[in-house]
């Protein structure tokens, strides 16, 4: 599980350096208030990442020729959230139930929760909003990973399924990897 945390934030700290175009000044409607967030009172890893249009479409620009994949998935991104809060006594019951009532809110504004994973203390939601069946416009991440962490992820844009299960294969996100039939070649028999 962890291994793919490092991913995520792998991701989000990839296309803040590989972004694209600006797209037109429409409201981004998937883009979900976390809230703010302050570190752990007990110290510990607090990562917060938030990219907007500008240094995507930079990113996108730069990574066109090396990484076309990953060019064309964030060239539809309008932003990205990450974060990443350690949890102790003192924090653990505010962002248990912080994330209990974005997943609620997720519910009830239509988005489609696609992976529900708990494994003893480790609980990771994923939902979609999507635009009919062509693509998905917002994915969010939830995760409380036991007594250690907790981790919030969203991202907006216009983005197709198989192209995020590119991301996830490319980065072993497993979550991604289960959104569409990666692009690959077929293996020889």
């Amino acid at each position: 599980m962890k291994r793919s945390f490092s991913h995520l934030l792998g991701v989000g700290t990839l296309t803040a350096w590989l972004a694209l175009p600006a797209l037109g000044a429409e409201p981004a409607t998937a883009q979900i208030d976390f809230g703010a967030f302050a570190p752990s009172a007990s110290g510990g890893e607090f990562v917060e990442v938030h990219i907007r249009r500008n240094l995507i479409a930079m990113a996108a620009r730069l990574a066109e020729k090396a990484e076309p994949d990953v060019a064309e998935l964030i060239r539809g991104l309008q932003l990205i959230r990450v974060n990443v809060i350690s949890l102790d006594d003192k924090n653990r019951a505010e962002m248990e139930q912080r994330i209990k009532s974005i997943r609620g809110q997720l519910d009830v504004q239509g988005w489609e929760r696609i992976v529900t994973a708990q494994k003893q203390d480790e609980d990771v939601g994923v939902y979609l909003k999507t635009r009919g069946d062509e693509a998905i416009e917002g994915v969010v991440v939830t995760v409380i990973e036991g007594s250690k962490q907790a981790v919030l992820v969203n991202i907006v844009g216009q983005l197709k399924p198989e192209k995020l299960a590119v991301i996830g294969e490319r980065f072993d996100i497993e979550p991604l990897k289960k959104l569409g039939p990666a692009s690959k070649s077929p293996e020889p028999k």
